[in-house]
């Protein structure tokens, strides 16, 4: 049996004009033989009635008060309307069609509601289902404890029920819509001339996903990579192939891009932190560490050097940070208004001039480099959030990724 798996996001499934691109790709891909499994997001984005944020929003400014279990018992009710709704449509079309919530799917996490982690996937019932030519709808987002209590499985949720049910299933591959044709080269909103990726690999797009492409969750892609499943990200509102994630070798005909850098990512809104030891102070690292981390506050593209630390936050958690840092006695430097700006290739590693490439390109705009890093496949550098769009369409230029 060849298994395919299917994940609809939000738009896709937010009207009936979008629905019925969704049910014309189940029935091609059921014409050419495969088994199919679909998995569901909420319908909508925040201010849709089923969306996530807007069932969040019926609580109000109770929120806070509202234990994480019972959050996400209501969480929980958005993917299931779509799994309800799509099943009705399939069938009303004359295709059997199943529904399942995330636990009835087989879906097991630990019982950290909100953030839960998948600990097995008990395929047994979607088998049954596709054995018999049904086609399987799966409320992605959720799952169940052991102890059969409802979870959620945190940011890009959807993402993850998806891969995780084609690897427990060996599927042949699992295809993401979204209301995108692909992975582009950067975020066609400030860079005009960004192209489509045809194929890019597990690594480059789990990178992108991080530094701020928000296509795909980096935990689907790093679940299908374990799995060695190839993942196909592409347009609900189309019939393009849209962008294959994998490692293997390019299928037949396919196009050969001799390029060290694949794409230019970005998170805006983050605040630089510098902390140097004063007089008679030791340990600051430690401190200073373990200071954000009990505080909950989340730090990235940090640099260590023996007096002191420089990282980045949120910069909505830097005046909690500023605060802490002081009652330890330390006086930070603070820049808020930056942007993070990643470039990410596969092929750049021990390839000598990206970074003097980096350089020039952000130096011919006056561009300042408040901080950078890098590691095999990805440099990042810090620039003003102002200079963050112009940092970005000239990084794309320089490399040349419209051609």
């Amino acid at each position: 049996m060849r298994i395919l798996v299917q994940k609809f996001g939000g738009t896709s499934l937010a009207t009936e004009q979008a629905r019925d691109f969704v049910v014309r790709h189940i029935i091609r891909e059921r014409e050419l033989g495969y088994a199919i499994v679909v998995v569901v997001s909420a319908m909508g984005r925040s201010g849709d009635p089923y969306a996530t944020d807007t069932l969040l929003g019926l609580i109000g400014d109770n929120v806070d008060s509202l234990p994480a279990r019972e959050k996400d018992m209501l969480l929980c009710c958005g993917e299931l309307i779509s799994v309800a709704v799509l099943c009705s449509k399939l069938r009303s079309l004359g295709i059997p069609a199943s529904g399942f919530s995330g636990g009835a799917a087989g879906v097991v996490t630990d019982s950290s509601f909100g953030q839960a982690r998948i600990v097995d996937v008990r395929t047994g019932s979607l088998l049954d289902t596709l054995k018999q030519g049904e086609v399987a709808i799966v409320a992605g987002f959720q799952g169940r404890t052991e102890q059969g209590e409802l979870t959620t499985l945190g940011r890009g949720g959807s993402d993850t029920s998806a891969t995780a049910l084609g690897a427990a299933l060996h599927a042949e591959r699992v295809d993401i819509y979204t209301d995108v044709n692909g992975i582009l080269t950067a975020d066609p909103r400030i860079v005009s001339d960004a192209k489509p990726l045809s194929v890019v690999g597990y690594a480059e797009i789990c990178n992108m996903a991080r530094q701020g492409a928000k296509v795909i969750h980096p935990r689907a892609v790093e679940i299908a990579q374990q799995a060695r499943i190839p993942l196909r990200v592409r347009s609900t509102f189309s019939e393009e192939e849209g962008t294959l994630v994998t490692d293997e070798r390019l299928p037949a005909g396919g196009t050969v891009h001799d390029k060290h850098v694949t794409g230019i990512a970005h998170v805006a809104g983050v605040t630089q932190i510098s902390v140097y030891a004063q007089e008679g102070q030791a340990d600051v690292q430690l401190q200073v560490f373990q200071s954000m981390a009990r505080h909950g506050i989340s730090v990235d593209f940090i640099n260590v050097t023996p007096g002191g630390a420089v990282y980045t936050v949120f910069d909505h958690d830097a005046p909690k940070a500023v605060q802490v840092l002081g009652s330890l006695g330390y006086v930070p430097k603070i820049i808020s208004g930056c942007a993070k700006v990643s470039v990410i290739g596969g092929g750049m590693n021990g390839v000598p001039g990206v970074m003097a490439r980096i350089v020039e390109a952000l130096a011919e705009l006056s561009i300042p480099i408040l901080q950078s890093a890098d590691s095999n496949t990805t440099i990042w550098v810090l620039v003003r959030q102002e200079d963050m769009a112009a940092a970005l369409r000239a990084l794309h230029a320089k490399f040349e990724l419209h051609l």
